[in-house]
């Protein structure tokens, strides 16, 4: 088993060890502390996801940012693992997909619509000190990221995790893109662009 694979396993079990309670209270923290940020305070369109089961609570975030007027995009997962985008129309208009997930059910944008994003909300399952986020392994924010870079987009990249998946360090690929911040429960941790950071 990978480096990569064995520490998504212990974050994995240590999420699953969350009660409900614990993943509201986070939940909420994070919402107020990412609605602050600047990266989605100033933004006009924000790619963001819905989370499921014990991931760091995206709902009330996704609530506050359409009452201001944000414009959010959801991600729509495609047979190859690529996202589509959809509008975010208020949690009534979320249905129940392949893989557990939530999907928004109007009219897809296609994938390319995340490049109008100002700012793009990535799931993950931990971050180190140099910005490198360790995601599921399905490879589709990978593809978003690929994406982004091939048209000279530069949104901020934003994680939500709880507090003990800000780690040392996780394992690197030549595909990684380095985040721009990380925000827990805790507080927020920026990583300045720079040659230990940026590629």
């Amino acid at each position: 088993m990978s480096r990569k694979a064995l520490l998504r396993r212990e974050l994995l079990a240590a999420r699953r060890l969350l009660t409900s309670e614990d993943v509201r209270n986070a939940a909420s923290v994070l919402a107020s502390a990412a609605a602050d940020l600047p990266e989605l305070a100033g933004a006009g369109t924000v790619a963001a996801y819905v989370s499921v089961g014990r991931e760091p609570g995206t709902h009330v975030l996704l609530d506050t940012l359409r009452a201001r007027g944000v414009r959010v995009l959801l991600p729509v997962l495609l047979a190859d693992n690529d996202l589509d985008w959809a509008a975010f129309e208020g949690a009534e208009h979320l249905a129940p997909a392949g893989r557990g997930l939530l999907e928004p059910d109007g009219a897809r944008l296609g994938p390319g619509a995340v490049l109008e994003a100002d700012a793009v909300l990535l799931p993950g399952l931990a971050v180190d000190a140099r910005g490198t986020r360790l995601g599921r392994g399905g490879g589709s924010y990978d593809r978003v990221l690929a994406r982004l870079s091939a048209a000279g987009a530069d949104p901020a990249l934003v994680v939500l995790l709880y507090d003990d998946e800000v780690v040392a360090r996780v394992p690197e690929e030549p595909h990684d893109h380095p985040v721009d911040a990380v925000v827990t429960p805790a507080g927020t941790r920026r990583f300045p662009p720079g040659p230990e950071t940026r590629t």
